[in-house]
């Protein structure tokens, strides 16, 4: 898949995998993600680029069920290790505070996105739908070219959160890597309110 399309649905699953034993997380029953929004941030010649992204509905219920579709390209092979540093941020009183790294979630970098994806979805034969369905690989390496989703739909389970990330709007920055080398970036804003 390619590098921003693997990188968006990559902390897509992320947040909706998130199951620390901490106190200090809280079982979220009832959340909204409102104003979603996203853009590419790397060079224009960005060996990586998301080229369209939509999801629906608007706000988005969790627990719930998300429609999105994506495509993109990259022009080189993504193979582990694939570095991935994230900056997570929320507005406070106007301003644009950066979330520290805490418990693996905020402002962190990821020595492997592949490593990611192995423990998210365990190596096997067939990838999860509906990526099998459309031939779409969800483990490194992944082969240089066009990827597509077309509109495919996902369930949203309830989660743990931890408490600093719960209400408010958020902006994410993930930037991937490999070799000291920039491979793509990609910016999402978003409002979460949860009950």
């Amino acid at each position: 898949m390619d590098k921003v399309v693997f990188l968006t649905f990559s902390l897509v699953l992320l947040l909706s995998q998130v199951n620390y034993s901490s106190s200090r997380l809280r079982r979220v029953h009832k959340a909204r993600i409102l104003g979603f929004d996203w853009q590419n941030c790397g060079q224009p010649d960005a060996p990586a680029v998301l080229k369209t992204l939509t999801v629906s509905p608007d706000p988005i219920s969790i627990p719930g069920d998300l429609t999105a579709s994506a495509s993109g390209s990259t022009s080189v092979e993504l193979a582990a290790p694939l570095s991935v540093n994230v900056t997570l941020e929320k507005e406070v009183a106007g301003f644009w505070v950066k979330i520290p790294c805490l418990e693996e979630l905020g402002s962190c970098h990821y020595k492997d996105a592949c490593d990611i994806l192995n423990q998210l979805m365990p190596p096997g034969p067939l990838c999860p739908e509906p990526l099998h369905t459309y031939g779409l690989p969800c483990h490194c390496p992944f082969k240089a070219g066009s990827y597509s989703l077309p509109q495919s739909d996902f369930s949203l389970p309830d989660m743990d959160l931890p408490y600093w990330l719960t209400n408010g709007h958020y902006r994410v920055q993930g930037v991937l890597g490999a070799e000291g080398k920039e491979l793509g970036c990609l910016k999402l804003a978003l409002a979460l309110h949860s009950a």
